[in-house]
């Protein structure tokens, strides 16, 4: 069934279509938050309310959009918002670097859980627009316009961050061409 077709059964009040939706979503959604901000719980958290909301806003889905593009909006938003919380709340406490950086970083089964580690470290140090148009370009495979109607930045923007965030992490992760 398509998502079309599960949207329209959703919104006819079967709640098995949107159960279906949600499974096939889950993982990425919660692959994407989980880099963006690095926290599991923060991850399950967002992943949970923008099933919500989208659920919830499902009578405003237009099907001229792909369903993925329209939950990945919702998705993109509520990390946004996430990080900004967190920003708040950061800067109420002291933040111990040394106690950061020996931290444990959880892994992503990309490779060894060093190489894990050290992507994730990486990847926590880029500015936040820059690690989500990075994540949505080549963790999630999509193309500059459709990255553009997600976030609401324009395609030669989003070029720029994937750019920019690009040579970053090469620096952070000691490597200069790849």
């Amino acid at each position: 069934m398509t998502d079309a077709e599960l949207v329209v059964r959703t919104r006819a009040g079967d709640p098995d279509a949107f159960s279906v939706l949600v499974s096939r979503y889950y993982d990425a959604c919660w692959r994407f938050s989980y880099h963006m901000l690095g926290e599991r719980a923060d991850a399950e958290d967002v992943v949970q309310d923008s099933f919500l909301r989208a659920y919830l806003a499902i009578g405003r889905y237009d099907e001229r959009d792909q369903f993925r593009g329209w939950l990945f909006r919702i998705l993109t938003n509520q990390c946004r918002n996430a990080l900004t919380s967190r920003g708040r709340r950061t800067r109420r406490f002291v933040q111990d670097d040394v106690a950061l950086e020996s931290a444990p970083a959880p892994s992503l089964g990309l490779g060894t859980d060093v190489e894990d580690a050290v992507l994730v470290r990486a990847l926590n140090q880029l500015d936040p627009l820059q690690r989500e148009a990075l994540l949505l370009k080549y963790a999630e495979g999509l193309e500059y316009g459709e990255m553009s109607a997600m976030t609401g930045a324009g395609e030669s923007a989003l070029k720029m961050r994937v750019k920019r965030g690009s040579e970053r992490l090469r620096v952070l992760l000691g490597r200069s061409h790849d």
